[in-house]
C-alpha cells in the first residue's frame, strides 16, 4: 500500500465531459460525441445548447493552450459558465 495521500477533488484530473438532457418529450434519441465529450438526450433545444457549450468550452481551452486534463474543476466550471449560451 502507498502512503501517498490521495489527491483532493480539485487536484483530480478531468478526463472528459458528459452532458445528459432529461427534458425530451418528442421521442428522438439524441447523441453527440467527440474525442473527450458525450452529450446524451434532451430536447432539440437543450441538446443544442449543451453541444454549443461544450464546443465553446473546448475552443476556449485551445486558445489557452490547455487540454481538459490539465485544468481543475474550478477553472473548468468558470470556462463552462462563460461558454454557456445566454438565451
Amino acid at each position: 500500500m502507498s502512503n501517498k495521500p490521495s489527491p483532493s477533488r480539485e487536484d483530480q484530473k478531468i478526463a472528459g465531459l458528459l452532458g445528459v438532457g432529461l427534458d425530451n418529450s418528442d421521442g428522438h434519441k439524441r447523441l453527440t460525441t467527440g474525442e473527450k465529450f458525450a452529450i446524451v438526450g434532451g430536447s432539440e433545444e437543450t441538446h443544442g445548447r449543451m453541444t454549443e457549450t461544450v464546443v465553446k468550452t473546448f475552443e476556449h481551452l485551445k486558445k489557452r493552450g490547455k487540454d481538459i486534463s490539465e485544468i481543475g474543476r474550478t477553472e473548468l466550471a468558470e470556462i463552462i459558465h462563460k461558454s454557456s449560451p445566454r438565451h
